[in-house]
């Protein structure tokens, strides 16, 4: 049933609907949730790192399957980011070495 109706002409239209409420819902229940929570030193610690968290666990994975330009990729963005404390330089770096790498036939 629904396999024929995603495969449609309105198929890609009923998923970004969908992907569009769930983004939502999961938002509006993070800011419910959070009302309700006290905010300790601890839990202000957590939230605190829980971007680099998100980060490092999308980003590793990536690098790791990505051979030997995607460590070396990893190591240059973390080197730049413990150094400029500056996203935008990290990124470009572990992606100039990336590039370079792959360029290099590596």
């Amino acid at each position: 049933m629904i396999e024929g109706l995603l495969a449609g002409p309105a198929g890609p239209w009923i998923a970004i609907l969908a992907l569009t409420l769930v983004t939502y819902l999961c938002r509006a229940s993070g800011v419910m949730l959070m009302s309700r929570v006290r905010l300790t030193p601890r839990v202000e610690r957590a939230l605190r790192a829980l971007p680099g968290s998100i980060v490092v666990a999308t980003a590793l994975p990536t690098g790791l399957s990505a051979g030997l330009p995607g460590l070396a990729g990893l190591a240059a963005a973390a080197a730049v980011m413990a150094l400029t404390r500056f996203e935008l330089a990290a990124i470009l770096a572990g992606l100039g070495i990336v590039a370079a790498g792959r360029a290099l036939g590596f």
